[in-house]
């Protein structure tokens, strides 16, 4: 008998039909993975699952007994605990506060033991592995992968019977990811089910017993991970073979001058004396553990920092990085790591999101000409494929492949030639990652150069054309070619590989 099930549901919202008579259950001691393209209504069901929604049709059960959760609340006193992309913690709190909200300890006189709390919250983070995690920093200090982790303790924090991880572990490196499976292995050897979502195969691969997929809101089928090979489940998911998981990687001509030259970059103790270059028609990557200058990199060089110093040249003119207007002048785009905070103004509709970085572009006078904008924003919509019943939809009611779709077109409608990509396949499913490839290859093809950073090593070997392995701030190493493999990026990422030194074409 499942733990957890769902059978029959139905969920519409308005005239969209997210659920069609799907249904889905996960066993105790289970680790069972709910797959398919961002749409086909994984993230309806688990919110179904644990009371955000209340299904139109179709019926719950909790140990085979019948279960109505009115809301969240109701879910999560019966042991169903999510934890979702989006993160629910508050950023004014310290990590303690959030990890005890509304199970404060108190001592004798009824007041808050911070100390307590501060201590059991240090344990809790210990169990994770997370040690470097101070339980009195403010959440709002935190990297995004720290506040994903955080979330993550949360949920373990309330002994669940149902833990939902839904794209959990998409902010994380390898290295988290491998500490997180450890506690959820624990979890799964203690007769807790785990409903685990994640766009990444080689995790649900390594992790996962079952995977069930989800395609236009209705249930494919279910099969066991070990006996069902990856083309399987990825023709379940988008409904026909997958060919390749990267487009071709053509020669690169070398133009004799780069398109971006970098000398000495420096920032504080974040970035140390940063030396590359990137040429036109270049998809070069950025590697190494999380934290390791990798995203400082990026947003000195669009200009998010002051106090950056050393040399940068674009199309060999020179350019010093002193504010994000200035970077755009000097046909640079940055297309950040969190599409939702930072990419995107999620109230406004898809069309002003597009057109935010290109404003003057499309107004007369200093008012917005409409169909100067529904032709840019068309043009956009068209070439990105991006999916949305109206360029009026408020932008948050997208997809998460789409909402990364709109960030780039926000930055491709300006012309810029040289793009920083910070991780921007991050949780989206393998249709849309592969169209954000081709797309990439697309614009190289161009004459455009990429400066990617991906936490996906083998984004990094299946698109790159040579990569750069961060370590301390620095460039450690430069592969490519035959010597761009995950196991020579994992090396040079824990700093095996020589010492740092200045990474040249």
């Amino acid at each position: 008998m499942a733990l957890l099930a769902a059978t029959g549901i139905d969920k519409r919202f308005g005239g969209v039909v997210a659920l069609r008579d799907a249904s889905f259950s996960c066993d105790a001691g289970e680790i069972h993975a709910l797959l398919g393209e961002n749409g086909a209504g994984k993230s309806t069901m688990v919110k179904v699952l644990c009371g955000v929604h209340r299904p139109d049709a179709g019926t719950l059960a909790l140990d085979g007994k019948s279960v109505d959760f009115r809301d969240p609340a109701a879910a999560t006193a019966s042991g169903i605990v999510p934890v979702f992309q989006e993160l629910s913690l508050i950023p004014d709190l310290t990590v303690a506060e959030n990890l005890f909200m509304q199970a404060e300890p108190r001592n004798r006189l009824g007041l808050l033991d911070r100390k307590r709390m501060n201590r059991d919250s240090a344990a809790l983070l210990g169990r994770l592995g997370f040690t470097g995690i101070d339980p009195a920093a403010t959440v709002r200090d935190l990297s995004l992968a720290e506040r994903q982790i955080v979330e993550i303790a949360k949920a373990i924090g309330r002994n669940p019977r149902v833990l939902i991880l839904d794209e959990a572990t998409s902010a994380l490196n390898s290295q988290q990811v491998g500490q997180v499976f450890a506690v959820v292995r624990q979890l799964r050897a203690q007769g807790v089910a785990i409903v685990f979502i994640s766009h990444r195969m080689d995790e649900v691969r390594h992790l996962c017993d079952r995977a069930t997929v989800f395609r236009d809101g209705q249930t494919v089928g279910t099969v066991e991970v070990a006996r069902a090979g990856n083309d399987e489940i990825v023709q379940m998911m988008i409904g026909r073979p997958l060919r390749e998981a990267f487009p071709p990687r053509p020669p690169v001509a070398i133009d004799p001058q780069p398109l971006l030259e970098v000398r000495d970059l420096s920032l504080g103790s974040d970035l140390r004396n940063v030396c590359f270059t990137l040429h036109r028609g270049e998809i070069l990557g950025l590697s190494g553990l999380e934290g390791q200058g990798q995203g400082e990199l990026l947003f000195a060089l669009f200009g998010i920092f002051a106090g950056v110093t050393g040399e940068v040249r674009v199309a060999g003119k020179p350019y010093h990085p002193g504010d994000p207007r200035g970077a755009m002048a000097a046909n640079l785009a940055l297309v950040p790591e969190d599409r939702k905070t930072q990419g995107l103004i999620l109230p406004l509709p898809v069309g002003e999101n597009i057109t935010l970085a290109t404003l003057p572009d499309v107004a007369s006078a200093g008012i917005i000409d409409e169909a100067k904008e529904d032709a840019a924003t068309g043009e956009m919509q068209m070439r990105l494929a991006i999916k949305t019943a109206s360029m009026d939809t408020p932008v948050r009611f997208l997809s998460g492949g789409n909402q990364q779709k709109v960030s780039i077109a926000k930055w491709l409608l300006t012309g810029a030639e040289v793009l920083l990509l910070h991780d921007p396949t991050r949780g989206i499913d393998v249709g849309a990652k592969l169209e954000i490839y081709t797309l990439m290859r697309d614009l190289t093809a161009q004459g455009n150069g990429i400066l990617f950073f991906s936490t996906d090593l083998a984004e990094i070997v299946g698109l790159c054309d040579r990569a750069l392995v961060m370590y301390e701030g620095a460039v450690a190493s430069e592969l490519s070619g035959p010597d761009l493999t995950e196991a020579n990026l994992v090396s040079a990422a824990v700093g095996v590989a020589a010492s740092p030194r200045a990474a040249t074409a």
